[in-house]
């Protein structure tokens, strides 16, 4: 008779297994292939691939006039699209010296605070779809972020004519002025949101449960952060207060007082904070900007009479502004024809995306999502 001594139990090594997450899986925030290589559920090795979503706006700028650029680049982040164009033209507006009046720089930053918003909205109510029933109801956080960003998009109809892709950000200044009744209305949006808020943080960081799904997950330290060349809200929570609304303030930036939010443990849980406090500094500019609105013209007619006819003297520029993925920036060098010789972005999903193979091994497959989730990578933004 075998006593317990005899007994032995011997679990065999299979070695690691290959997994494809993507590229079309629901939690991926676009077309974006993760190749994990498993051991048991836990990853021991993770690779992003992308490529999927091509689109070649870097070579297509070599073919189009300056004035006809800007409705294109609105669609690579699509979730802050103004923050493309106006990364743009500012970059345009610096190689060719063309100075944008007061009121225009005003109602340019208003749109790019605008849709922050909205852009964090989709963020967070994904994310709860992200970590489902961990929250206990994820689509309902879906829903309510939804319905709020839903008034912001109705907002921008009524300004611009458009739901989404505004088209307001025009080489030498703005393509349409704010009314005094948007202007109150967009007073009563923003109270409407700040009201919310506490609301959808009940449903989220307050929950234990959320907690136990991104505290201490995908956590990256200072100096990786700094050496991978990370970037954006991704950055601020692994504690380095870099933000080029402060460091390098560009239109009506100046003339608002807001805090960088911060925070030093560089997890999942720290990007979530970062975000939400994001919101609340992003509500306090808009009240500035509405308050202090200034009178007069929207676009610059010296030394731009014609934008059809712009032709930008030879040189280089590079401008960047803050998006809520982080540091987007265009570099553009000029021949002196009407069109750029060669155009390049700097795209802050693209930055983030390269941490993924230092902080996702050694996490649970269920981690993979919450982590790339408190990413919030744009595809678009990736492939250009």
């Amino acid at each position: 008779m075998k006593t317990t001594e005899d007994v032995r139990i011997v679990e065999k090594e299979f070695g690691e297994l290959a997994l494809n997450m993507g590229p079309q899986h629901p939690s991926t925030h676009g077309v974006l292939r993760m190749v994990l290589h498993l051991r048991g559920e836990t990853v021991a090795r993770a690779e992003p691939v992308i490529g999927y979503l091509h689109r070649g706006v870097e070579k297509l700028s070599e073919n189009l006039g300056y004035d006809q650029l800007a409705p294109i680049f609105e669609r690579d982040d699509y979730l802050a699209p103004t923050a493309n164009s106006l990364a743009y033209v500012l970059t345009v507006e610096a190689l060719a010296e063309i100075e944008v009046p007061p009121r225009a720089k005003y109602l340019r930053t208003l749109m790019a605070e605008m849709q922050r918003l909205t852009s964090h909205l989709v963020w967070l109510g994904t994310f709860g779809l992200d970590l489902g029933g961990a929250l206990g109801g994820g689509t309902t956080l879906f829903m309510y972020c939804f319905r709020e960003r839903e008034k912001f998009l109705d907002f921008f109809e009524a300004w611009t004519g458009t739901r989404f892709h505004t088209n307001l950000n025009l080489i030498g200044g703005a393509r349409y002025d704010l009314s005094d009744a948007l202007r109150r209305r967009a007073e009563q949006l923003i109270d409407d949101l700040e009201r919310i808020l506490p609301e959808l943080r009940s449903m989220t960081g307050d929950t234990p449960i959320f907690q136990e799904r991104t505290q201490g997950v995908g956590v990256i330290p200072r100096d990786l952060a700094l050496s991978v060349g990370v970037t954006g809200p991704v950055l601020r929570a692994s504690g380095v207060p870099l933000d080029l609304r402060k460091v390098a303030p560009y239109d009506a930036y100046e003339d608002v007082a807001f805090e960088v939010p911060v925070r030093t443990t560089g997890d999942a849980y720290a990007r979530y904070e970062v975000r939400m406090e994001e919101m609340v500094q992003s509500i306090r500019i808009i009240r500035q900007l509405l308050e202090n609105l200034p009178s007069g013209p929207i676009f610059s007619r010296k030394p731009l009479k014609n934008p059809r006819a712009l032709r930008v003297k030879e040189g280089e520029a590079y401008r960047a502004v803050e998006s809520p993925r982080g540091e987007l920036g265009f570099y553009i060098v000029s021949d002196g024809s009407w069109k750029p010789h060669r155009l390049k972005i700097n795209a802050p999903s693209f930055a983030n995306l390269q941490v993924v193979p230092h902080i996702v091994p050694g996490h649970l497959v269920a981690d993979v999502v919450a982590i790339l989730g408190s990413l919030d990578p744009v595809l678009g933004d990736v492939d250009r």
